[in-house]
């Protein structure tokens, strides 16, 4: 869970259900697992509910960006799925390629079926 993406609606969904049942529940979704359990030790009193309702609103004010460098590191979604398909454009490019060298009689069967297994590995 700490190094997956965060969703902002999903911490604000998860903050804003704290104030109606468990609190702290969006702290333990966001990697701040001591914050959760003092909200839990704290959810007879209705400190935590309300900093929850507070925290819901925070995470919804925030942009995209706001909210990646608070709590993904940094890391934006967009960048991420760029990178991804750069991979897989050059992944289906050497893809291509190897397949002309088998049509092409250049490589055998197996050698294709070799090289293809090890580009798979690659993505995994």
């Amino acid at each position: 869970m700490l190094t997956k993406r965060k969703s902002r609606s999903v911490a604000a969904v998860l903050a804003f259900s704290g104030t109606l049942t468990i609190s702290g529940l969006h702290k333990f979704y966001l990697g701040q697992p001591l914050w959760g359990v003092l909200y839990v030790l704290l959810s007879w009193t209705p400190i935590p509910k309300v900093a929850s309702a507070i925290e819901g609103v925070w995470y919804l004010a925030q942009d995209e960006e706001a909210f990646d460098r608070n709590f993904n590191l940094g890391k934006s979604a967009t960048r991420n799925s760029q990178k991804v398909s750069n991979q897989v454009g050059a992944m289906a490019d050497a893809m291509r390629e190897l397949d002309a060298l088998r049509q092409d009689g250049l490589i055998s069967e197996y050698e294709f079926e070799q090289k293809r297994r090890q580009l798979l590995d690659q993505i995994s």
